[in-house]
């Protein structure tokens, strides 16, 4: 599978120099704030080889993220298919975890419109799912920029987290494949468009 690509991100098939990144990332306190609990080294390589073998069923996978410029890794932006039920399944993920020290930059929202892109364009998906806990409002804005929609009745308890557990209340944003395209046809024949369309 080739690599995606956008202005400033490198979206690639996992390298073995990942290793020692991923699991700086995955013990980071910050980063892992919504998460169940940091992971240690062997649960970060265990995850990494995870992901790795998802490509190798699916043809997709979360990508490994990294810097155009300069070569640093980030972390991670793709798809997936989650690994447990619930009333939206079967359904394929977009999700991300990138190194906080970038934070704040839009490249969460840089990489996961690339990869909308991909899903419906090179892979055809029908729709897309993303979620997680409610007080997440870093997660939520990209997947708002990205066009995706929240309804409360989809919302839902995280199957995998035991009951009373603060992080089992999960919310649920989709995109379907043809709201992406009336977003991106709308896109298209925007102003910014209009007025080259009017020089050229």
């Amino acid at each position: 599978m080739n690599a995606l690509l956008t202005d400033r991100l490198v979206l690639r098939r996992w390298r073995e120099e990942d290793r020692l990144p991923f699991r700086i990332l995955n013990a980071n306190l910050r980063g892992m704030e919504f998460m169940p609990s940091v992971l240690n080294r062997d649960e970060s390589d265990d995850l990494m080889a995870r992901i790795e073998s998802h490509f190798d069923r699916y043809g997709f996978g979360l990508f490994a993220a990294e810097l155009r410029q300069g070569g640093i890794f980030l972390g991670f932006i793709g798809l997936s298919v989650p690994s447990f039920d619930a009333r939206f399944m079967p359904a394929v993920e977009i999700g991300w975890r990138l190194d906080s020290a970038h934070w704040g930059k839009g490249l969460a929202t840089e990489g996961a419109l690339e990869v909308v892109r991909f899903a419906f364009k090179d892979l055809n998906l029908e729709g897309l799912v993303s979620f997680t806990v409610p007080t997440n409002l870093r997660s939520r804005r990209v997947m708002e920029k990205l066009g995706m929609l929240h309804d409360v009745e989809d919302d839902f308890e995280h199957p995998k987290l035991p009951e009373g557990d603060p992080l089992r209340r999960h919310v649920l944003y989709r995109l379907q494949r043809t709201e992406w395209l009336d977003l991106h046809r709308k896109r298209e024949s925007g102003p910014d468009k209009l007025l080259k369309n009017s020089i050229s």
